[in-house]
């Protein structure tokens, strides 16, 4: 299979690069080439710029494609481009879209309603916004197929998580406040509820689509298990094999804190459940919540971070944890009591 992945340099783009060459298929990367990453041998690197649809023509030619993967949307919704002009480019020149979108596609007065189905309304924010933009995207692809027939697949992930995630404000400080001892702060009762997938799981299903003709054209909620913030924590701590210090953080307190001082997800603005009805009749994830989480932290681990001081940002989403910030919360809490 011919296959050209848009973006392809950190998370989901790499273990989809991985999964591609492991399969034994001819492989190029499209990116601005700002990130720095290593591709494997045979990988062909083309750059060009999204934002610019001549850089585009330029770098992808008269090109053919079996398959294109696009999981660089949040570039695209920083830099406001024309995804019609995208579309236009790969007109009867693909034989399978598959578009990474996310569960911000949805409309977020949604919120605290379960589950969410795949034809329930969509985002209607601007297309500047990461969700708006998504939805947007997801439209315009969608309306083609319509139209002309353009052989896209959506799939909708909502939390992913697994070896090589670069959202720092997930399992990666969690394992290490659990290894640490660190309090962990909770808000809401620990009752948010996320869905959670792992990226192994989201490559197979993106894989899956090519070779599977009746996914065109449909959206499809890719992900596992549906846990609350405190399951959360207490399931990494099983894992971990220590007792987690769960320090709750009462609403009204909520609102003195000025920073990020717990993972986004257990916010409320995150409290949503996707239904998986829809792709589970298509391919079944492999990966249960505890065992993806088992295998992230073997490979936590043998990145040699278990004992880790300095915190890790990523020059993308900007997530990152600040313990010292998290420890001044707690204690103030603690004197409250």
């Amino acid at each position: 299979m011919r296959s050209l992945i848009l973006g392809g340099s950190v998370f989901v783009g790499k273990r989809l690069v991985a999964a591609l060459v492991d399969g034994g298929h001819e492989v190029s990367v499209l990116n601005r080439g700002l990130t720095p990453t290593t591709l494997p041998v045979g990988v062909q690197h083309l750059v060009a710029d999204r934002t610019d649809i001549e850089s585009m023509r330029i770098a992808l030619s008269t090109t053919q494609w079996d398959a294109v993967f696009d999981v660089s949307g949040f570039v695209m919704a920083a830099g406001a481009s024309n995804i019609l002009d995208l579309l236009d480019l790969f007109h009867d020149r693909v034989g399978t879209y598959v578009y990474v979108s996310s569960i911000m596609a949805y409309d977020q007065s949604l919120i605290g309603v379960f589950p969410w189905a795949e034809d329930m309304p969509s985002n209607t924010d601007r297309p500047t916004s990461y969700g708006g933009f998504k939805a947007m995207s997801e439209r315009a692809m969608l309306q083609r197929h319509a139209v002309n027939g353009f052989p896209v697949v959506v799939v909708r992930p909502a939390a992913i998580y697994g070896p090589d995630n670069n959202i720092y404000d997930m399992e990666t400080p969690m394992f290490l406040r659990l290894r640490q001892h660190r309090p962990i702060l909770l808000p809401h009762d620990g009752l948010v509820v996320g869905s959670y997938g792992h990226v192994d799981d989201l490559v197979a299903f993106m894989l899956m689509a090519p070779t599977t003709p009746s996914t065109h054209g449909e959206i499809f909620n890719v992900t596992t298990s549906a846990v609350s913030a405190r399951r959360y924590i207490t399931t990494l701590a099983e894992i971990v094999g220590v007792e987690p210090n769960i320090v709750d953080v009462p609403d009204d307190v909520l609102k003195s804190v000025t920073m990020p001082v717990f993972s986004h997800l257990f916010g409320i603005r995150h409290h949503a459940e996707l239904s998986t009805v829809k792709a589970d009749a298509v391919l079944r994830p492999q990966h249960s919540f505890l065992a993806g989480h088992e295998m992230t932290y073997e490979w936590f681990l043998s990145q040699g971070w278990a004992d880790r001081s300095q915190p890790l940002v990523d020059p993308v989403w900007r997530a990152t944890w600040d313990f010292n910030a998290e420890a001044d919360v707690a204690s103030r809490l603690a004197a409250l009591l």
